[in-house]
This record gives C-alpha cells, sequence and structure tokens, in this order.
C-alpha cells in the first residue's frame, strides 16, 4: 500500500512538471487577464487567488472535495441542517436527490413533475431554499410554480401566475428575514425558451412573494434573470444574467416599494470559459460566491474579484454547508465541496 502511494505521488508529480512544461491549461488561459497565483492542492480542482483578501475567506491549504458524481444536470443545493443532509435538483432527470457524509447520494424525490410534458425542457425543480420553519421550497421548471413540501410530504403552490398569467419556469429564490420571497423566473422550462407558445408572459421577471401570498413584480427589463442573493443587511438584491451576450450580475436597492437604482456588480461578457452567470451566495461579510465562466468566482462587496474556485467540473450554483462555512457546488454531472475560513447563513436556520 505504501509502495502505490508513493508511485501515485511521483505520477502526478512527474505529470505536473510535464503540463508546466507544456504552457497553461486551456482553461487558465481562458480566465481573464489578471494576476492570478494558482494554488493547486491534490484535490479535484484548484483556487485562483487574485487578491490577497480571498486568503481571509479560503484557508491556503484548502482543497476541493468531489463528493458524488453520475448526475446529468445537477442544481440548487440546500443543507438541511437537522439531518446533516444537502438536496440539490437533477434538473434532467426530474429528481431531487439527498446526499449525508455517511451514507452517500439517495433519491429524495423522483418525479418531481408528473404531467404532460409537451413544450416543456425541463421537468424538475432547479433551486432549493427552506423557509423559517424549515420546509423545502423548490423552484419547479415543470409545474411552472414555486411549491412548498408541507410536513405531511404534501405540495402548497406559492406562486404560479402573475396578474393571471402563468410563470415561465421559477429558477431560484432567497428568503428574506421578514419572510418575504425573492425569486427569478427565466424561460429555461419551456423547450422553445421565449418562443415558446406555452409561454403567458412576454418578460422574464424578478418577484416578492409576500408573507400574505401577495406576488409583487420587481423588475422585468433583465434579460435572463437567474441565481439571486441578499446582501447581509438586506439592502442589496444581487441578481445573475445568464445571457451570453449580456453576462452579468446586477445589484439592486431594495424597498417596501420593490427595486430601484439597477446597475451593473460585475460584467463577464465574453470571457472565454465554460458557464454562465448562474447560481449565488452572500457570505456574512458581503462577499459573493458566484457560479460563472469557469468557475465560482469570489467577489468583496465593493465589486473586486479576489479569485475563482475551480473545480472539475463548471458549477451552476452553490450553497452554504456543514457549519455554515462549507461551500457545497453543483457542477454538471458531480457534487463538490470546499471549506471555507469564512461563513454563509443557511436557510431556515
Amino acid at each position: 500500500m505504501r509502495f502505490k502511494r508513493f508511485f501515485g505521488t511521483m505520477v502526478v508529480f512527474g505529470l505536473g512538471l510535464f503540463l508546466l512544461a507544456c504552457g497553461p491549461s486551456p482553461m487558465e488561459s481562458d480566465m481573464p487577464a489578471e494576476e492570478v497565483d494558482t494554488v493547486e492542492m491534490p484535490s479535484a480542482g484548484v483556487v485562483d487567488r487574485i487578491d490577497n483578501r480571498l486568503n481571509d475567506l479560503i484557508p491556503a491549504d484548502a482543497s476541493i472535495e468531489k463528493l458524488a458524481d453520475g448526475f446529468q444536470f445537477i442544481e440548487g443545493p440546500v443543507w438541511i441542517r437537522d439531518e446533516s443532509k444537502l438536496l440539490f435538483s437533477d434538473i434532467r432527470t426530474n429528481t431531487i436527490y439527498q446526499w449525508t457524509e455517511s451514507e452517500g447520494t439517495s433519491v429524495f424525490m423522483r418525479p418531481v413533475f408528473e404531467g404532460d410534458e409537451t413544450g416543456l425542457g425541463s421537468l424538475s425543480s432547479n433551486g432549493l431554499t427552506l423557509d423559517a420553519e424549515g420546509r423545502l421550497v423548490m423552484c419547479e421548471h415543470g409545474n411552472r410554480q414555486v411549491a412548498r413540501i408541507e410536513a405531511d410530504g404534501t405540495r402548497t403552490t406559492l406562486a404560479d401566475n402573475y396578474d393571471g398569467h402563468r410563470l415561465n419556469s421559477p429558477n431560484d429564490a432567497v428568503y428574506a428575514s421578514d419572510g418575504s420571497l425573492y425569486f427569478t423566473d427565466p424561460p429555461y422550462g419551456l423547450a422553445d425558451t421565449e418562443s415558446s407558445p406555452l409561454r403567458e408572459l412576454d418578460f422574464n421577471g424578478i418577484y416578492r412573494l409576500h408573507p400574505n401570498g401577495e406576488l409583487q413584480l420587481l423588475y422585468r427589463e433583465q434579460s435572463r434573470p437567474n441565481g439571486i442573493a441578499l446582501s447581509p443587511d438586506e439592502a442589496i438584491l444581487y441578481v445573475a444574467n445568464s445571457d451570453a451576450a449580456e453576462a452579468v450580475w446586477m445589484a439592486y436597492d431594495v424597498s417596501a416599494e420593490g427595486l430601484s437604482n439597477p446597475r451593473v456588480f460585475y460584467d463577464v461578457t465574453g470571457t472565454e470559459a465554460e458557464g454562465a452567470a448562474d447560481g449565488l451566495k452572500v457570505d456574512i461579510e458581503g462577499n459573493l460566491f458566484a457560479t460563472g465562466p469557469g468557475g465560482v468566482w469570489v467577489f468583496a462587496p465593493d465589486g473586486t474579484h479576489l479569485g475563482t474556485i475551480r473545480p472539475d467540473e463548471v458549477p451552476a450554483n452553490v450553497g452554504w454547508g456543514d457549519d455554515g462555512r462549507s461551500l457545497y457546488m453543483t457542477a454538471r454531472t458531480g457534487l463538490y465541496r470546499i471549506r471555507l475560513t469564512t461563513q454563509g447563513v443557511i436557510p431556515g436556520s
């Protein structure tokens, strides 16, 4: 066994020297033209460190773990603290999976959608979160609704239309401390997206669902709203725009009246790496962890790009887990984790 480990180490070391001699990898050359210090550990990916402030968020010896694989396209991770498990959606297999440290992966819900599939491009849930009572809330593509799973397992529809017109396909959501639910509604659940004959709204909206059930349209001018998060003081709403022609993260000021002062927080349009501005989370200090081209982009609250976490597959979404100091990444066919120094607030806690 010791010989095998030594031999494996020498092979990896030799391969590393060969790759260095051949020049940067395609992924490295695809990153923006910034001064990057790539810290490569014996792990399932690398961390690119651009700004020294990243060292206060991600330990120098942090490694990326691959926890599970074999999925088709996973999304929407949420940690269930009381049960020490992670739930996440596989949007192409109509399944919600659960993962625990001791038992690995198993099916939590299948199918998520049951009905007529005609004209639908995605059937499953996408973003998942928990309400203040710890109940699972799902952004559903197939059912084109935001729904809650009750304690007895039944499903309650929270929102499925705006002004009498069916929603497109709710994508991601975040709760505010007052119980309001902010969510995005792009067209990705429809086979022909904006051209779908099933589409009843001529915009892709950002909404706020009030605790009394009132659904408020906050903004309709963002082309492809996707991942969504609130700043720690809930004064700013961040929304990813997963549009290749306008790949940006937007920021909005939040008030009782709605959103104001729309502005680009960071622009990655034209970045030559796989992935889009997609899911995102904010830590307790207001730093953003946002999936984008090539990995998870880490931003300071002032918009400075501090670095990028790059697991072996490009992640679509992220979620806090364990004690709040672990970042789980749903990345195409694999589930990954990196342990941090900073922490985020786990939904429902």
